[in-house]
């Protein structure tokens, strides 16, 4: 008898032969919808997965189906397919990652005036940058657990509220220590909000619109970024002479505050509900000692069946992040002090950009349909290398090739959310997604620094440094290195982010009907 079994009998002092078989079997299909199956390291599996890296890329997804390659990337169907909770749970969780997004950047952009204000210089300011990077990890490992244990809404909630306290705290600040305090509890809240702001967004959603919604969503951190230099113009002038910023901190603790309003009315994510009373099924005959007392049987299934998952998506999200520091962390120190652009002319080609990679996102998101996940993102390194020699060795006049760049990076990012979703189980999927993302952010975070010192060795004059050659170099090798980590991973196409097993309990929104198509 198995461990399942045994379990079982505990409970039932003399249960037939049928009861615990039938039970048995109810348990193991729960968790073939909720969990992954436990890697295999067996040399005879490991050849065959090798072996099938290239014939499972080019397995494209458009020969699964009757469609045309123009009916897959039309995104219009698949809107339509949408019900209005749909609607509403995407942009409950789009917006709270774009406001996220803002927050952070608000520092980005007022950087100058916040240094002279605590008398400091610049430098030391884009320390609380790093802080926030640096605890990010703390905020997606504690409230990624909490959406996976208590819920998708009630976290939401308090994560907008503590980004209010966070915000408005922020715009009081009057020395520097206190500046760094803030920042880093703003770390926290921002490594918070992805993944109960990406699970809030898509895993309610029918199949057909997963991949054009995934390519709006992480691109909302880039028009993050043009809110914050859209509304810091705006309050620039207001408040004491150079201390704008802190109206505009005050400005984007109100922003969470409608977020909350929105989302109290309505119920928990029905996904999310058939997930937990999965769970419940698989633990509710378990006698709660040892481990059980802290952790349900849940926990000790996904450290068995996803650590080697999680490594893998450590290093792949290690390279998307590396792609977005390394092209985007010192750019406009280097169109500023290498090419000596203009403040107004840098801000167009910076917002420009932006846009760009908001439109990549949805594209390519939308051609992932066609393509596949791992293909996609391949295509897009490819396209990025193919614009990174005028994107950065003549990034004054030929700032468009550094636009287009950037709609490959964002495009390959907008992939990312729905490729880790379909990767990971359902049982902790805000908890997994969260972290290996943020631990990848956390991973990269030194890219422009290491730029910066490797800019050193190639002096033009007076405190004037090379930043083209290296970035260009830099990002030719991450984008290798991404290339090569896609086609080494795995990839489960169009996989069903719902659970079906329990059909009492009421869905929310709508699904589709859609099958899957699994790659290994």
């Amino acid at each position: 008898m198995d461990a399942k079994s045994n379990d079982l009998m505990y409970l039932n002092s003399k249960p037939s032969d049928y009861q615990v078989e039938r039970v048995d079997d109810e348990i193991e299909q729960v968790a073939r919808e909720i969990f992954n199956e436990k890697p295999d390291l067996s040399w005879p599996t490991i050849k065959k997965y090798a072996s099938t890296r290239l014939s499972t890329l080019f397995d494209l997804p458009i020969h699964h189906t009757d469609k045309k390659w123009y009916q897959l990337v039309n995104p219009v169907p698949a809107l339509k397919s949408m019900s209005k909770s749909d609607y509403n749970f995407y942009f409950l969780g789009f917006f709270a990652w774009t406001v996220d997004s803002m927050d952070f950047f608000c520092v980005s952009v007022t950087a100058p005036y916040i240094a002279a204000t605590l008398n400091v210089n610049t430098t030391q300011i884009t320390w609380g940058l790093t802080l926030v990077l640096m605890f990010r990890s703390v905020g997606a490992f504690i409230f990624g657990l909490l959406a996976d244990y208590y819920g998708r809404k009630w976290p939401y909630i308090i994560i907008c509220l503590l980004f209010i306290i966070v915000e408005v705290g922020t715009g009081f600040v009057q020395t520097y220590a206190q500046f760094l305090g803030v920042r880093a509890l703003f770390g926290i809240l921002m490594g918070a909000m992805y993944p109960v702001a990406s699970v809030t967004a898509l895993e309610n959603q029918p199949k057909r619109a997963q991949s054009v919604l995934s390519g709006l969503f992480l691109p909302g951190y880039s028009l993050g970024y043009i809110f914050a230099m859209v509304f810091f113009r705006a309050f620039q002038g207001t408040y004491r002479e150079g201390e704008g910023w802190r109206s505009l901190f005050w400005f984007s603790a109100g922003l969470p505050l409608i977020l909350i309003v929105w989302r109290l009315p309505f119920p928990e994510s029905a996904v999310y509900l058939k997930i937990k009373e999965s769970k419940k099924r698989m633990n509710g005959d378990i006698e709660k000692t040892g481990f059980s007392k802290v952790f349900d049987k849940s926990a000790l299934m996904t450290i068995k069946t996803e650590w080697l998952m999680f490594i893998y998506l450590v290093l792949l999200l290690t390279g998307f992040n590396f792609t977005t520091h390394g092209s985007q962390d010192l750019y406009v120190t280097l169109l500023t002090k290498q090419y000596n652009v203009d403040s107004d002319y840098r801000t167009v080609i910076v917002v420009v950009s932006n846009l760009a990679g908001i439109v990549g996102g949805v594209v390519v998101g939308s051609f992932s349909e066609v393509f596949g996940r791992r293909l996609s993102i391949i295509i897009c390194m490819i396209w990025c290398g193919a614009f990174l020699y005028p994107a950065f060795m003549h990034a004054k006049s030929q700032w468009w090739a550094y636009a287009m760049l950037n709609a490959g990076v964002m495009g390959a990012w907008g992939i990312a959310p729905i490729h880790l979703l379909e990767l990971v189980n359902a049982t902790h999927r805000a908890f997994l997604s969260g972290l290996v993302y943020q631990l990848g952010n956390l991973a990269s975070s030194a890219a422009s620094t290491i730029e910066a010192r490797l800019g050193e060795r190639f002096p033009l004059g007076d405190g004037i440094y090379d930043y083209g050659k290296v970035v260009c170099i830099f990002c030719g090798a991450v984008f290798a290195y991404m290339i090569f980590i896609t086609i080494v991973g795995p990839e489960r196409f169009h996989r069903d982010l719902e659970v079906h097993y329990l059909d009492e309990v009421p869905e929310e929104g709508s699904s589709s009907d859609m099958s899957s198509t699994n790659k290994a």
